[in-house]
């Protein structure tokens, strides 16, 4: 009886501290996975539930963030399609391919996360210069209000990650709408989560339908995740841009250690 106490309370509580560092950053998949093996859940099945438990929690942290969404529509409309082809097909890869088949790649995907989410202030001066440019001749070959196909097909391919795995594909996704769009990095945010779901949504649905979840953990993890959601929109608002962004390095830095060791 205190073994499945002590289970329920540190799901529960890894549901609070990813839901919370989801909304913030992203990566709270290294905190509630690690936590499912340790109570010995096969790894497929933690992943997998770990998806499931997950996406109230990245529910509950667009809400809190909804005030940062307004004039986003757009953009979202545009790159939330291919977010949800990106995490169908990295579902469907994660039930068909060898556990370590697209694993081998994370760590350079995250690192070059991190390289961006360091320069974005930089290439966001440097793309509003271009856009200055451009608006000078006339709006003559302006940028893709919604980030065009480059970036459409950079989201989709971190949607492939995260529907396989999602470890910090927030870091990724944050990276890359840094240096698309010259906007705060409070709203990129919002919009980070919004993908972010769009990716473990379709994925939890396809998991749901053709395998098998622990509703019990699940169950635990998104109870914990819709709490730490509220939170992470609350610290993640109060945090200056540069507090925001030492955060997402040391979480993208944490999340390679992990993955490397």
């Amino acid at each position: 009886m205190s073994h499945g106490i002590a289970e329920a309370a540190a799901l529960l509580g890894a549901g609070v501290a990813a839901g919370t560092i989801n909304t913030v950053v992203g990566s709270g998949t290294l905190i509630t996975f690690p936590t499912l093996l340790a109570f010995n859940y096969a790894p497929v099945l933690a992943n997998v539930s770990n998806t499931v438990g997950l996406v109230p929690g990245v529910l509950s942290g667009i809400h809190g963030y909804r005030a940062e969404l307004g004039g986003q529509r757009a953009r979202l409309l545009f790159l939330g399609s291919a977010a949800l082809l990106g995490g169908l097909t990295g579902a469907i890869l994660l039930l068909v391919l060898p556990a370590n088949a697209f694993k081998a790649i994370v760590p350079a995907l995250i690192g070059l996360a991190l390289v961006m989410v360091v320069a974005q202030p930089r290439l966001a001066a440097w793309v509003a210069r271009r856009q200055a440019a451009r608006g000078a001749r006339g709006g003559a070959g302006r940028a893709h209000a919604s980030g065009g196909p480059i970036l459409w097909a950079l989201v989709f391919t971190t949607g492939v990650y995260g529907g396989y795995f999602g470890a910090a594909q927030g870091v990724l996704l944050i990276g890359l709408l840094g240096i698309a769009f010259t906007d705060t990095l409070q709203r990129l945010n919002a919009a980070k989560n919004v993908l972010a779901a769009l990716v473990n949504g379709i994925a939890a649905v396809i998991f749901i339908a053709v395998t098998h979840i622990a509703w019990g953990a699940a169950g635990l993890i998104a109870a914990g995740s819709i709490l730490g959601g509220q939170i992470g929109a609350r610290v993640g608002r109060r945090l200056p841009p540069a507090a925001l962004r030492a955060l997402i390095v040391c979480v993208g830095v944490a999340a390679l250690v992990k993955l490397l060791a």
